[in-house]
């Protein structure tokens, strides 16, 4: 089976695949029709050569995948259903006159990237380091820091599973089903069309989920190693050490997608368990947004794209 570097996001009614050259976001629009946006996508390893160092790509990797998942995400906004009738507030008009909407439209990106880059710090590492901070002094070091892994854990799956309750996440969760049946349609080499799409597994093993979990588990192994007395300098260590994380994290994830066998199953088996709260059944329209999304990032030369 040819395993493609070809990964996506589900977004709200829609799809952004990324490719080797291309990127893709396809927005399933009220009316039914399809809303395609195209971008080329330079490998930044090839403008910055340290962005392919191993470890340091993987981190390079995930900030670049939270910017353009907001990038799809503004993309995807604009095909939302509004009142077109709703007027702007004084003071809203007021500041559009007086800085500019487009001034305004970049501030308010930034601030929503760095909002969300910073719930997920403070949920997924500083709570549950926070938490366990109350913990006995007499708990050695290694307990405390796996109680805290475990407490990171369970955090992240009653995350993902609140959202799972949310109408418009599930439907989010159904586009991201339909991205990896796709996916793995193109990996087997059959004709991209519903019918074959659709009888496809919804896991798959380089999910961006399957990597997240695997954060959690390196988290644990990396903050035992380096530790301080202090519990504040320990909360920075965290912080400081999370690209550390996020690229060990990268690599192993790397290894397990490119081998199969007993060890490597045994890696992927948590993260494939946790996408069946965040990867679910699709539709057929669903699964038409993902096949012309992926067809619009294949290269033309298949070892491009090899994993």
């Amino acid at each position: 089976m040819h395993k493609t570097t070809i990964g996506g996001q589900s977004i709200l009614e829609g799809i952004m695949m990324k490719g080797p050259r291309k990127r893709c976001t396809v927005i399933r629009k009220p009316d039914g029709t399809m809303a395609i946006h195209d971008e080329v996508s330079t490998p930044l390893k090839e403008k910055y050569p340290i962005a392919g160092i191993p470890v340091i790509r993987g981190f390079v990797v995930m900030v670049q995948s939270l910017i353009e998942g907001f990038q799809a995400i503004e993309y995807s906004a604009q095909f939302l259903e509004e009142d077109d009738d709703e007027q702007p507030s004084k003071f809203e008009q007021w500041l559009m006159d007086k800085v500019g909407e487009g001034a305004i439209e970049s501030a308010l990106y930034l601030i929503s990237i760095v909002l969300g880059i910073g719930l997920a710090v403070g949920l997924f590492i500083l709570l549950p380091a926070l938490a366990a901070s109350f913990l006995p002094d007499t708990i050695p070091h290694l307990g405390v820091n796996l109680l805290e892994g475990v407490l990171r854990i369970l955090i992240f799956i009653g995350y993902m599973a609140l959202m799972g309750c949310i109408p418009d996440m599930r439907r989010t969760f159904r586009y991201h089903g339909a991205e990896h049946k796709t996916i793995y349609c193109y990996e087997k080499g059959l004709e991209l069309t519903t019918e074959h799409v659709r009888i496809q597994p919804r896991e798959h093993p380089r999910c961006g989920t399957s990597f997240l979990f695997v954060v959690m588990i390196i988290s644990i192994l990396v903050f035992s190693i380096v530790t301080a007395e202090s519990r504040l300098i320990q909360l920075v260590l965290r912080i400081v050490l999370l690209p550390v994380v996020i690229g060990l994290s990268y690599e192993l994830n790397r290894f397990a997608g490119r081998h199969d066998n007993i060890l490597t199953a045994i890696l992927r088996w948590p993260g494939m368990m946790l996408q069946r709260i965040t990867v679910l059944e699709p539709d057929d329209s669903m699964i038409e947004v993902a096949i012309v999304s992926l067809q619009h990032v294949i290269p033309e030369d298949r070892q491009e794209d090899k994993w």
